[in-house]
């Protein structure tokens, strides 16, 4: 299993599928995807019916989702409120303007509570420092922020919500790094999965994959932003 250093390389990503897969059994190294499918620990995603209804409440004209793999000190959380700020500026009514935030890979801390932060080390195993503390961060300070932690006013992930982004989080991404996590902490993979998912924060939708949700935000109008 790969350490804490290497949760942090995206280009392992599908390393640790293979490495996941080879635990479940040998039959499934060939096909690494089929440990998705074959986690009991796996809470279901939404479907594709929920799916619709959830991009439903995308409004007017002007649509963006925001690709987000690394959580970059949160500077895609700023691209998003960039965006509504800008299409303001320039006239365009709120109820013109939708977007959407898919937090996948290596940013899906950026959707769970302070708890899990403290509890699983996310500072450590995503590589995020705590601006005031310069160590790695024991808290999600992209949530309900202290003054000074973020560089952009209604940049934090709740101001967000509360301005109508849409914001899904990758269960892809939940399943494989609550395993890997789970391995170094002698802990079940069923136990922390299960306990990620309870504290993923209210108002983010957990999506099948972080990919699939950017198609079918595109497929809802919307325009595709890489945002780390």
């Amino acid at each position: 299993m790969a350490d804490n250093e290497n949760l942090s390389n995206r280009r392992g990503f599908l390393g640790k599928l293979a490495t996941g897969a080879a635990a479940i059994g040998a039959t499934t190294l060939l096909d690494p995807l089929h440990l998705y499918a074959a986690a009991a620990n796996s809470a279901p995603p939404a479907d594709e019916k929920s799916l619709q209804s959830w991009f439903g409440k995308l409004k007017g004209r002007h649509k963006q989702v925001f690709d987000c793999m690394i959580p970059d000190s949160g500077i895609p959380l700023a691209w998003a409120r960039v965006f509504l700020m800008t299409n303001k500026a320039v006239g365009v009514a709120d109820n013109d303007c939708s977007a959407v935030l898919v937090l996948r890979h290596e940013s899906i801390p950026l959707a769970m509570e302070s708890r899990l932060w403290e509890k699983y080390k996310f500072g450590e195993v995503f590589k995020i420092d705590d601006g005031s503390t310069k160590a790695p961060s024991t808290r999600n300070m992209f949530w309900q922020p202290k003054q000074g932690d973020l560089p952009l006013p209604g940049m934090a992930v709740n101001e967000l919500l509360e301005s109508g982004v849409l914001i899904g989080v990758c269960d892809m991404a939940l399943t494989v790094y609550s395993m890997q996590v789970a391995a170094k902490m002698n802990m079940t993979a069923e136990e922390v999965k299960k306990d990620w998912v309870s504290g993923v924060l209210p108002g983010i939708q957990i999506v099948p994959s972080g990919v699939l949700a950017i198609n079918r935000a595109q497929m809802h109008g919307c325009t595709y932003c890489w945002a780390g």
